[in-house]
């Protein structure tokens, strides 16, 4: 009786061991799955260990298997041979499906995972809105969501802001939304019961930051400890399901908070060609998950796919044309994305950006890349230019006095003209200047303390360097008598002020361009036709007729 209660309370003990370390790991029970492999691997190993420590607790070397009238002495090594035997034949199997599932073996079908389309820049990307450039990098948003927080005295003592910032499309403009999160797992213990009461919500193109209270609080979130923690919450609910490492926090379009949770595919073997078969979405108030299709994900969801990984299929795409070896060798026509990347919205939805050169490290993109972090629909635009890092020193040059630090470049159409463009910051982080850098021509660089002064500095460095384009912002046309002419120095500069009778405008014109020079030849009281540009004083001229 008393060795039938050794083995009740033994097998009790491995159990709760192994229940313990699933509800801390919470692996998913799924073939694809390598941490199932070793979860299987270790229990075997430690079943085998405690199997041969009883046998000798009990001050045997060897024990007694009877089976009927079958009977033999099996000693304590034999039992941690079988024992360590199957995970050495388990850890094989892991081997050799990892190297089955690798690109060495399936360059091809690694290079077919993500389709690529080539397109035309200026049918795709509009002239831009500057209503809606997300002038704010994810630090950038950081510092103004802790300043806010800061400023919410019923709250900062108990909640932190939570580090997920996801960028995302709330009815059509750009916008930053992360959760808050307990502030230790005491203001844990005296707050889950009612939950996270709001999120931070950053206006990305005007830098609007709005603490968003809630009804019902988050109840479903990564800061909870116990059941609802968001990643056993989705174990529980879909044990065989592997998500992805990240999952993404996002707001619908009336502001209800979600979790985006991905369900990884493997296309290739058993552990390789990883893509996203479909979607989890978990109301993070009330913990109700819905399973979607791929295809079938609503049309308010901007992330599913990460943009790491978006990144990586494309490097299968561009480097795997030709084999995995002349991947590593001769190299031929093999591309990849450049070292960073950014987002840009574009049709309701949010779009990896990314440079495309060559994988010898030169200086200069063949192109440029879009990803849909939703559909992973991939547009490849053929513009040679600057890498995103030749334009950020360009940028940075112009403001060297200021040891201003460029942030990565969002790509725009101004003018028709692929442009780089970027927020210059201080060493606090903050956004003190805007530069913008012609992609083709990354010496054609222009700054300004607003969006709209960095505009218009680079519209004219396009009209003075022949871009016809850039006149293609709509004018108006004006004649009358001048009544008011003298030179201004900007810059090193000179420019020509001028004002006309009957117009309250102060017109000025850039002597650096050589098609307005004839306004030297005017004086007070003659008569004058020009061009020129519908802005705040002073009005630029565009042409003189």
């Amino acid at each position: 009786m008393k060795k039938a209660t050794k083995n009740v309370l033994i097998a009790i003990v491995i159990l709760l061991a192994a229940g313990i370390y699933y509800y801390v790991t919470i692996p998913a029970f799924n073939i694809h799955s390598i941490g199932t492999w070793w979860f299987l691997i270790g229990a075997v190993v430690v079943i085998s260990i405690l199997a041969s420590a009883k046998i000798l607790f009990q001050g045997h070397q060897k024990i007694n298997v009877k089976k009927g009238t079958f009977s033999v002495d099996v000693h304590v090594s034999i039992v941690t041979k079988i024992g360590l035997g199957i995970a050495a034949v388990l850890l094989i199997i892991l081997g050799i499906g990892a190297l089955l599932s690798s690109p060495i073996i399936n360059a091809k079908k690694y290079q077919q995972l993500m389709s690529v389309q080539e397109r035309d820049f200026t049918k795709d990307i509009s002239q831009v809105d500057y209503n809606t450039i997300p002038i704010l990098d994810k630090n950038s948003a950081s510092l103004l969501g802790n300043r806010k927080m800061g400023s919410m005295v019923d709250m900062v003592s108990q909640f932190e802001v939570s580090d997920d910032y996801s960028q995302i499309n709330v009815n059509s403009k750009p916008v930053r939304v992360t959760p808050l999160v307990y502030a230790s797992p005491i203001k844990w213990l005296t707050n889950q019961s009612s939950g996270i009461p709001a999120y931070i919500k950053i206006d990305m193109a005007t830098q609007d930051t709005e603490c968003v209270k809630l009804k019902e609080g988050i109840r479903y979130s990564k800061g909870e400890y116990l059941n609802r923690n968001i990643y056993r919450h989705l174990r529980f609910r879909y044990p065989t399901y592997i998500f992805s490492e990240q999952i993404f926090f996002e707001i619908d379009d009336q502001g209800t908070p979600f979790w985006i949770c991905p369900v990884k595919k493997f296309n290739v073997g058993l552990f390789g060609g990883e893509t996203i078969g479909n979607v989890v979405l978990c109301n993070a108030v009330t913990g109700e998950c819905t399973d979607y299709d791929i295809k079938d994900v609503p049309q308010w969801v901007d992330k599913v796919y990460q943009a790491e990984l978006l990144m990586n299929l494309y490097d299968y795409s561009g480097t795997l044309k030709h084999g995995f070896f002349n991947s590593i060798l001769g190299q031929k026509d093999c591309l990849k994305t450049t070292n960073g990347y950014n987002y840009i919205a574009l049709d309701d939805d949010v779009w990896v950006y990314s440079g495309v050169t060559s994988v010898s490290g030169d200086q200069s993109n063949v192109g440029f890349v879009l990803m849909n972090q939703r559909t992973m629909e991939t547009r490849f635009y053929k513009i040679e230019g600057a890498t995103e890092e030749s334009a950020m020193s360009s940028a940075e040059g112009q403001v060297q006095n200021l040891g201003y630090q460029a942030t990565f470049p969002l790509l725009l159409n101004i003018s028709g003209e692929p442009t780089y463009f970027m927020a210059l910051k201080d060493d606090a982080g903050l956004v003190k200047m805007y530069g913008m850098v012609n992609i083709q021509k990354y010496q054609w660089v222009a700054t300004g303390d607003t969006i709209k002064e960095c505009e218009k500095a680079y519209s004219k460095l396009l009209k003075n360097n022949g871009i016809t384009a850039a006149a293609g912002e709509e004018s108006k046309k004006a004649n009358g008598k001048i009544i008011n002419l003298f030179p201004v120095n900007i810059e090193g500069n000179t420019h020509i002020y001028f004002s006309v009778e009957g117009k309250e405008e102060i017109f000025d014109v850039d002597l650096s361009n050589s098609d307005l020079l004839d306004i030297i030849k005017y004086q007070s009281g003659d008569m004058i036709r020009f061009s020129y540009a519908d802005e705040e004083n002073p009005v630029r001229v565009t042409e003189i007729e």
